[in-house]
């Protein structure tokens, strides 16, 4: 046995184990020897009988001693160990050899004068006994009288006691059988190459399995799907529990490859939570076992050296009929509305079926309520996990009513959300999807200037539509490290795919800016970022909304690939006279307010609104109506803080 590699094969399960009967035949070769031992002391009562012609095998022992290669002598050796671990006679006849009634232990100077086809080399580090940790000896001692004691983990094997080894229960866990017509597996060619590719492992291949996918439960269940293939037991484990030190990591590595080894097991390695992966490919190098890694798109291990297993993407009808089978009976009660759950809400059989038990259990608990309601409220639940990491969720708040734009440009947003509503019809039953691959998102850009309703009309397409809104913050998208901000923005499109959200870049002229003539490294990097964004919206299949007050600055290219263009025109007043009068609540206790003199204001609609909640809170202090004089002094401070003067014309007749 050497620690580069595993060789040899684990032979099929064997009748019933014998372990007494081969403790017998080891205690009888000691006894054998205590009788040639004048000087050791034993009583002659106690002395067994002759070793018998013939031990059966033990079953646990016989796989260790093939997968791990141990001689005859190391074999005998843990044998040794284990009997002086488990039964008492072995503690007298070690107390008689070594003439000391306390010295109840083996050593490896009693093996090798006592055992038979001893060799010296069973003593090294890098022979199975102590490599694999098999046997453990007392440190700072001399090496041939320490005692020995056989490892707790490998005692439990001998006896069938299941239980994974402590040092690693805390890391590693086996994952619970996925429910019935849940767990997906991967094409029989990718699972032929995966069975391949770990049979190989034994033999000195020692590059993981990758498995790619946007889904982190569809990749998790392929890795299921090919452990049932192969007939090892699935184990998981957090790349970020991975110990950093290097002897912590090589211990780890060594007992994960034995126990896979002796109990055939396969670990899948979740990478959501990794930061650096440095301590991971250190790992990867130690372990001599079946792994497989996750690898979502984006991610920094795309690089890692492997077999790379793909999880299939599901199609919008497979979805379909996955939200059939999760509902039962319940479906024919969804009002027609499985087809946009299918096309909205990129899930995968797990996804579909956790959250159908879930809206299961909801529509029988509330059987007044909407059907498809509820269940399209649990999908947005369970969808926006994936993007509260990267986005700030907004809470749409804002209805048609409290915009005011003019009538083409209100139009133009209605039919928004017919573009929304429909594409279930237009790309799957109409063929759409089928002709055309790209482009079948709605990208829309709100231009105007800062204030004239932008962000407050994409709550209210949100809010119509009964999807999640999420703000995509610039600063932690853009970096200056190369590739980094490409990265975030896959991250973000993937996740928001999944779950349906409307994405909203505010100030996407900072993100969507013209190309430049390329002078120097930034600048050619600079417009690999743009041409990225280009391709990765015009295959975006959700709804993305930006906003800009530079639409000049944008890249034509990028516009060419726009569905809609909503120009937000600063407000005139008859605009503005609108906005005052919508912009108090109807709780709010409006005094004289003169909305004619207040849209004389030559300001925009969020100005207005920054003025009506100051001046909201100068009345609350006063203990009175909201009156002029507070929209007044509430207007000076809006208009000190823009570093514009309050003109005689705009506040005239305000008295």
């Amino acid at each position: 046995m050497t620690p580069e590699t595993l060789t040899g094969t684990i032979p099929a399960e064997v009748q019933a184990a014998s372990l007494p009967g081969c403790l017998d035949r080891i205690y009888q070769t000691i006894a054998r020897g205590l009788r040639d031992t004048p000087e050791a002391s034993f009583p002659e009562d106690e002395m067994p009988a002759a070793a018998s012609t013939y031990v059966e095998p033990c079953a646990a022992l016989q796989r260790l001693e093939t997968a791990l290669q141990l001689t005859p002598f190391e074999r005998d050796v843990l044998l040794l160990c284990a009997g002086a671990s488990l039964e008492s006679r072995f503690a007298k006849a070690c107390a008689a050899i070594h003439g000391d009634p306390h010295a109840t232990w083996p050593t490896f100077g009693m093996a090798l004068a006592l055992l038979e086809e001893p060799h010296w080399s069973a003593i090294s580090r890098a022979r199975p006994l102590r490599y694999w940790r098999l046997i453990e000896t007392v440190a700072n001692s001399p090496l041939l009288t320490a005692p020995l004691r056989i490892d707790e983990r490998i005692l439990q094997y001998l006896i069938g006691v299941s239980a994974i080894d402590e040092r690693l229960e805390p890391l590693f866990h086996l994952l619970p059988p996925s429910p019935a017509g849940v767990a997906r597996q991967a094409d029989a060619a990718a699972t032929r190459l995966a069975v391949r590719h770990w049979n190989e492992t034994q033999t000195g291949n020692l590059q993981p399995l990758l498995l790619m996918g946007s889904h982190a439960s569809g990749r998790q269940a392929v890795f299921e799907g090919i452990c049932q293939e192969v007939d090892l037991l699935p184990y998981v484990l957090n790349a970020a529990d991975i110990p950093v030190t290097p002897v912590e990591c090589e211990q780890i590595a060594r007992l994960w490859t034995r126990e896979s080894v002796l109990t055939g097991a396969a670990v899948y390695i979740k990478t959501a939570s990794l930061e650096n992966t440095r301590g991971l490919t250190a790992f990867l190098d130690l372990l001599r076992a079946p792994v497989a890694l996750e690898v979502a798109p984006s991610s920094s291990l795309e690089h890692i050296e492997g077999l790379r297993v793909h999880a299939p993407t599901i199609a919008t009808r497979q979805r379909r009929e996955l939200w059939m089978e999760a509902l039962g009976a319940l479906a024919a009660r969804m009002n027609g509305s499985l087809d946009r759950l299918a096309e909205y809400f990129q899930f995968d059989e797990r996804d579909i079926h956790t959250s159908g038990a879930l809206a299961r259990d909801a529509i029988l608990s509330h059987p007044d309520a909407d059907p498809a309601q509820l269940t399209w409220h649990i999908c947005r639940e369970h969808a926006c996990r994936s993007l509260d990491m990267l986005a700030l969720r907004v809470e749409p708040r804002a209805r048609w009513q409290d915009l005011v734009l003019p009538a083409s440009q209100m139009e133009t947003l209605r039919q928004l959300t017919t573009h929304v509503r429909q594409r279930a019809v237009v790309n799957e039953e109409w063929g759409f999807a089928q002709k055309h691959a790209r482009g079948l998102g709605l990208s829309v850009l709100f231009a105007g200037a800062s204030g004239t309703g932008k962000t407050m009309a994409a709550e209210i397409l949100a809010g119509e539509l009964d999807l999640d809104l999420y703000q995509i913050d610039l600063s932690a998208v853009v970096s200056k490290y190369i590739g980094e901000t490409e990265k975030n923005l896959r991250k973000i499109f993937a996740s928001a795919e999944e779950s349906g959200a409307v994405l909203l870049f505010d100030e996407a002229d900072a993100l969507f800016g013209k190309r430049s003539e390329v002078r120097d490294s930034h600048d050619r990097y600079a417009n690999l970022e743009i041409s990225y964004l280009l391709q990765r919206m015009e295959s975006y299949r959700g709804v993305a909304i930006l906003t800009t007050n530079m639409q000049q600055a944008l890249d034509p290219a990028f516009l060419r690939r726009i569905r809609f263009i909503v120009q937000f025109p600063f407000p005139d007043m008859v605009a503005r006279r609108q906005i005052w009068q919508r912009v108090f609540p109807a709780a709010a206790p409006a005094g004289n307010l003169k909305v004619d003199q207040l849209a004389q204001l030559n300001i925009s609609g969020g100005v207005i609104r920054n003025i009506a909640v100051h001046a909201a809170f100068l009345a609350a202090e006063d203990k009175s109506p909201i009156e002029m004089r507070h929209a007044l002094a509430a207007a000076r401070t809006e208009y000190q803080k823009m570093d514009k003067p309050l003109t005689t014309v705009e506040v005239r007749g305000w008295a």
